[in-house]
Order: structure tokens, then C-alpha cells, then sequence
């Protein structure tokens, strides 16, 4: 459910916040300022395209932030947790973009691209246009409509995954089919390669070890000499070294003719110390007793480091790492050498991905066939209460031929319409009367928008084109949404607006030399004089006012 639109330097607006209850919510005013205000603004803060334009003159920046209750939108939640964003509520979206071109979107306080806010924002809102008759047009959108009454969307995501499959078996039976001097040649390849590595036969960890060896062998003259300096400083040297000092400073602690209690702790520490200098001497000499400068086998390592560095360098992997590429190599190369029938097997595959698309497939028609009967039966009582007694509705398939596998499923789904008793039943765009496609279009978004699991739905001018008591009608359908979730309705339909829950009115004022726009949550006395502007323009007269609150009131009872 969205909670609040908060809106800082956009298009008519220096700050604003917008609070949004359940229920339907109506939103009225001038044309184009409240659905700038509310639709663009959000549209902007679920990653829609940034328009520089809409920049605040005089600003350098705008900032768009929508907040979400998810506590039970068990969709949003799960995408949030599978993408890595902190899951709490409410589910905070923003978009911040400057004149500069540089734009941000954020979720739950973590950067986010464009396409997340998107594909986040499809979870949370769903917006019926008012040009949305425009996509009824294409049989894609009824198929789409249709898997969502249906509850098939996870199905039909399944079926277009299984042609997936097919596809990618598909494509490598092509290259399997004209690629055997390719695949020869690459036999040849890994051959030579597997070959170079076992040669090597460089063992895990090998190169590190090879690594501390050199260096120890290319410095081992330099770490004796200065070994035996320090041995030399700790004991060797006659006229000063650290272990005599030591000693001697622990008889002079010793021969002491009055020590307080306290010097035995320096005495402990003393005593420590030359243990560990004694330590030190024992640890160097095995060290030096050890050294070896050995040049053959430092060139022998330096021969060897060379070619593993050489290898690396040609598979594109660090030394250490040659060991996981003779296993892969070595791999590769069996599967090449043991999958002689290697078509034979990918034709056997492909059977079996066929076999288990059509299946999916089949489910899915069936569910679609049993859903497409049902929906029309919803679309026409719509209909019928637009006034279009006479219209009929159908959900038509056409099969595909058998051969014809394709990510949609086995069938072409079509919507058509007979809109008066007698005639044949063609589809939507033959439909010669604009103001019919537009009642057409709103009664499969009011029936679409039922089965919508979404739990905010935005309806925007999708009343344009109707009046009257058909108007009236699209008020109390959406009021019947509301009462299942959010429904926010840009409308300039007082008919509508009247069965609202809530009401908000969008005005724009110029101030000066600039404009301003603001949006205001109407009480009951100013909702009357409202619907009474929508009813009867700029003048507005006592019998207007009655009107008005006489609609509001059939509408509350209604």
C-alpha cells in the first residue's frame, strides 16, 4: 500500500508530502496538475525516465520519494530479500536526479539501478492509463490480461522457460550438426594444451612454495650476512653484546646490599629477557647452520616459475590457478572423447524438453480455456452496467499448428466483441466508436484489476469519454476495488469522485513572477463545494451546491 509521496523541487513544486489512506482515493483539479503531481512524480520514483524539465526552475536538483507498507505484500518482500535489500516497513523508494543528467534511485537507503526500481515498483503499484485501450489493441495485452485472471503468470513463466530450453538445445544441435572440423580442431587444441600442463605437472600450492624458495635462494647471502651481524650483537661480540649486558646488569640487581620488594619484578623481567635473547641466538644459528646458496637449483626454479608464468599468461589465469585449469581442460577433453553420438544425445534431449514444454503448455491452455469463459461472463455484466447491454464479449484461442512451439504457449488469445446483437464478433480495433473501445478497456481493467494481487492500483483518467449514470457506475466499481485495497482515481468525473473515501484537490497558483502547485485533502464541506465545480464550472450557484452534496450523500449510501 503506498503510504506518502514526498516531492522536493518538481515541476510546480518546492516540497510537498502527499499521505494516501486504504480505501479509494480521489484526486480532481485542474487538467494535468494532479496527475503531474501524484502519477509522474511516481512514476519518476519507480525508475521511470528523468526528465530534466520537470527540474524546479531556479534548482539544480529534484528528489522523489514514495514510502510502502509490505508488511503484507509477500511478493515485494521476497523479491527484496532474493536482491539483497534490507526488508523492513515501510519500503522506502527514491529517485534523485539533477540538471547535470546524473540521476540516483535508492531502496531502503541502498543505491539501486533504474530497472530495480521498475521491476520493485511492478510488485507494489499497478497504473491503468487512460490510453490504455491503446495496448487492448495488441493481442499481447490480452494474452497478459488473460494469464492474470487466470492466476497463470507463474505457469505461463514456466512455459516460456521450457521454450527456452528448447531454444538452447536447439542451437546447439545446429552446432553440433555443421561444427565437426570445429570440434576436431578443438579436440586438437585441448590435446596440445593438457598435454603442456602435465609436463608442468604443477601441484596445488606449488607455485607459492617455489616462490618463498627463490626468494629465500636470490637474498640467501645478504640474510646471512645480516643474520650473523644481529647474532654477533646479541653474544658473538666481545666488548659489548646484549646477553652479556644483560647478565651483568642481573648482577648488579643480585649484589644489591638493600633491594626493595619491588626490584623483583624488574629482576623477573631481566631474567625473561635473556632467556629470549638466548633464544634468539639458538633460533639464528640453526637458521645460518641451514642457509644454503645454491645457484643451480635457484635456476632451476627461475626456469620453472618462467614456464608456469608463460602457461598462466596463456589461459588467462594466475599461476596458482593452473592446477583448476588441467582439470577442466582434462575434463573438457573426455566429454569430447566419450560423447562420440554427442547429436544423437542432444536430439534425445531435445525430445524430452519438447515432451516436457508441451505438457506445460497443455496445463496452461486449459487453465487459460476455463478462465477465458469466466472472464468474459465478468466483462460483460461490466459492460452492461456501462451501458452496453447489447455488447458481447469474447475470449477467443486459435491454435498453432502442431509443429508451431512457441514462449507463449500452444494458442493465440484475442479479445473480441460484438457491440450490438446480430453482428459477428471482430476484434477490439475494428471497434468504430472511440467512446465504446474506452468502456470496453475500463471494464477488462476493472475486471483485471480484481484478480490483481497488487495491493495499490492507480487509475488515471480512465473514465475520460463517459458521464452521466455510466460514470456513476465507474465510482462505485472502484469504491468495490477499494474496499480489497488501494485504489488512487485521477478523475474530472464528479460521478466518481462523489464515491471516493477521500478526496484531494490539485490547484496551481501563480505567486509573483512563478507558479506553484499544491494539493490539498478536502473535508466534507469542501468536497461539496468541489464536486460542485466539477458539476458546474466557475459559477457556482445554490442549486449546484445541493446537487452536489445530494450525490455525495447517495454515494455514501449507496
Amino acid at each position: 500500500m503506498l503510504i506518502s509521496l514526498h516531492i522536493l523541487n518538481y515541476t510546480l513544486v518546492d516540497q510537498l508530502e502527499i499521505e494516501f489512506c486504504d480505501g479509494m482515493t480521489a484526486i480532481t483539479g485542474e487538467t494535468g496538475t494532479g496527475k503531474s503531481l501524484v502519477l509522474d512524480a511516481l512514476a519518476m520514483a519507480l525508475g521511470g525516465r528523468a526528465d530534466l524539465t520537470t527540474i524546479r526552475q531556479g534548482q539544480q536538483r529534484a528528489e522523489i520519494s514514495a514510502l510502502f507498507d509490505t508488511t503484507h505484500n509477500t511478493a515485494a518482500k521476497e523479491w527484496l530479500l532474493a536482491e539483497d535489500f534490507e526488508c523492513t516497513d515501510p519500503c522506502i523508494l527514491r529517485r534523485i536526479y539533477s540538471t547535470e543528467g546524473r540521476s540516483r534511485g535508492y531502496i531502503n537507503g541502498r543505491t539501486c539501478t533504474m530497472q530495480q526500481l521498475k521491476t520493485l515498483g511492478e510488485r507494489l503499484i499497478d497504473i491503468h492509463s487512460q490510453h490504455e485501450h491503446q495496448s487492448l489493441l495488441r493481442r499481447n495485452t490480452h494474452r497478459h490480461l488473460l494469464d492474470e485472471y487466470a492466476d497463470a503468470k507463474e505457469l505461463a513463466s514456466q512455459v516460456r522457460a521450457a521454450h527456452e530450453l528448447i531454444g538452447s538445445v536447439e542451437r546447439q544441435i545446429e552446432v553440433a550438426a555443421h561444427s565437426q572440423d570445429a570440434v576436431s580442431a578443438r579436440s586438437e587444441l585441448l590435446t596440445f594444451q593438457v598435454n603442456e600442463l602435465e609436463h608442468l605437472d604443477m601441484q596445488p600450492g606449488e607455485f607459492e612454495q617455489l616462490e618463498s624458495e627463490q626468494q629465500s635462494l636470490t637474498h640467501a647471502e645478504q640474510l646471512l650476512t645480516d643474520s650473523q651481524r644481529i647474532l654477533s650483537l646479541c653474544e658473538y661480540q666481545e666488548d659489548v653484546n646484549i646477553r652479556d649486558s644483560l647478565a651483568r646488569a642481573l648482577g648488579i640487581l643480585n649484589g644489591l646490599t638493600y633491594r626493595p620488594s619491588h626490584f623483583d619484578t624488574i629482576e623477573e623481567l631481566l631474567r625473561g629477557s635473556l632467556i629470549q635473547v638466548e633464544e634468539v641466538v639458538q633460533e639464528l644459528e640453526r637458521e645460518i647452520d641451514s642457509f644454503s646458496a645454491d645457484p643451480v637449483r635457484l635456476e632451476q626454479l627461475n626456469e620453472r616459475m618462467s614456464v608456469a608464468s608463460q602457461l598462466a599468461r596463456k589461459h588467462r589465469v594466475p599461476p596458482n590457478a593452473l592446477n583448476g585449469v588441467y582439470n577442466s581442460l582434462t575434463l573438457e577433453l573426455q566429454e569430447l572423447k566419450n560423447d562420440a553420438n554427442h547429436l544423437d544425445t542432444l536430439k534425445e534431449q531435445l525430445d524430452h524438453r519438447i515432451r516436457a514444454y508441451r505438457k506445460l503448455a497443455e496445463k496452461l491452455r486449459q487453465k487459460r480455456l476455463t478462465a477465458a469463459t469466466k472472464m468474459a461472463i465478468d466483462v460483460n455484466a461490466q459492460l452492461a452496467s456501462l451501458a452496453m447491454l447489447g455488447a458481447d464479449f469474447r475470449v477467443a484461442e486459435t491454435l498453432y499448428k502442431a509443429d508451431t512451439l512457441r514462449a507463449s504457449g500452444l494458442e493465440e488469445i484475442e479479445f473480441l466483441i460484438a457491440t450490438n446483437p446480430g453482428q459477428p464478433h471482430l476484434p477490439l480495433q475494428k471497434i468504430a466508436s472511440g467512446g465504446e473501445l474506452s468502456r470496453v478497456s475500463l471494464a477488462i481493467q476493472v475486471v483485471a484489476a480484481e484478480h490483481v494481487k497488487i495491493p495499490t492500483l492507480v487509475f488515471d483518467e480512465v473514465d475520460v469519454g463517459i458521464g452521466g449514470a455510466t460514470a456513476d457506475v465507474v465510482g462505485r466499481l472502484l469504491k468495490c476495488i477499494g474496499t480489497r485495497g488501494q485504489v488512487i482515481s485521477v478523475t474530472h468525473q464528479a460521478q466518481v469522485a462523489a464515491h471516493a473515501d477521500h478526496h484531494y484537490l490539485t490547484e496551481k497558483k501563480i505567486q509573483k513572477d512563478s507558479a506553484v502547485a499544491s494539493i490539498e485533502h478536502l473535508s466534507v464541506e469542501q468536497r461539496g463545494e468541489e464536486i460542485a465545480r466539477m458539476l458546474g464550472g466557475s459559477d457556482i450557484t445554490e442549486k449546484t451546491r445541493n446537487h452536489a452534496k445530494e450525490m455525495l450523500t447517495l454515494a455514501r449510501d449507496a
